[in-house]
């Protein structure tokens, strides 16, 4: 992924922005890939072969000339139906999925939230602890200075030295989001996170995304649940089969968005 150095993209910007350093510049992304399709169909000349599998390659186009441009202090909702490429979206800014053309371009590394690949199942939420937090970057000094907020924050309390495989899925989301936002980013990628957990939790949550934002940090956060984006996100763009919607308040967005659906 390449370092941002000049303003790329055409597309709209909100105007609060204007004048705010860019951080993430998305120009006229495209992203295609090829899938094996499997379906059934008719033989009309073979009882036996009256359904009988067929094999193709199916091209999919996930994103289809994505541009905007994110500023700093900005918290981005990103909407849309499931399958739109929403996702795929946040892959490509991070860089781990490649735009087939067009480009994006960063201030700095962006970080997705979902650090789980780091985190082993048979240790306990403690180590894994240490473990997320070497993962990012952390040193052994500040891993131990955040460790008591991390605890605390996830609610996990004496579970904390249980193995992590005997958490619910929503208890290992807690400890995952809890780790992964003990520091503060330039850019953060919350990728449906806000979901898990109790109504405490969620509002905790959503203060700490507020508080990286506060703090200079580009939050984007995709999410299904229009409550969280209303509640978090100054800006929301909502991307619709692999194309750029609408991009803007997020209030006006998100009524936008619900009449559609």
């Amino acid at each position: 992924m390449a370092e941002r150095t000049e303003d790329a993209a055409a597309g709209a910007e909100p105007a609060a922005a204007a004048s705010q350093e860019p951080v993430v510049v998305c120009d006229d992304v495209h992203v295609e890939y090829s899938v094996l399709a499997t379906g059934k169909r008719v033989d009309k000349g073979s009882a036996a072969g009256f359904m009988q599998r067929r094999r193709s390659m199916k091209k999919v186009h996930a994103l289809k000339g994505v541009s905007f441009i994110a500023h700093e202090n900005e918290s981005i909702g990103v909407i849309g139906t499931n399958g739109s490429g929403k996702s795929t979206l946040m892959r490509t800014i991070t860089g781990l999925t490649p735009a087939s053309s067009g480009a994006v371009y960063a201030r700095s590394r962006p970080n997705l939230l979902g650090i789980g690949a780091a985190l082993i199942p048979d240790l306990s939420g403690s180590q894994n602890i240490m473990l997320g937090g070497l993962a990012m970057g952390m040193s052994r000094r500040e891993i131990e200075d955040k460790y008591d907020e991390i605890v605390e924050f996830t609610g996990l309390g004496e579970f904390i030295d249980m193995p992590m495989r005997t958490y619910s899925s929503g208890m290992s989301a807690r400890l995952k989001f809890g780790i992964a936002t003990a520091r503060d980013h330039d850019i953060l990628i919350v990728d449906e996170a806000l979901s898990v957990g109790d109504k405490a939790f969620r509002k905790k949550s959503e203060a700490r995304i507020r508080g990286i934002r506060e703090r200079a940090g580009t939050v984007f956060l995709v999410s299904h649940s229009m409550r969280s984006i209303r509640d978090t996100c100054n800006r929301t763009i909502w991307i619709e089969k692999g194309e750029l919607r609408a991009d803007g308040e997020t209030k006006d967005v998100v009524a936008e968005y619900e009449k559609f659906k």
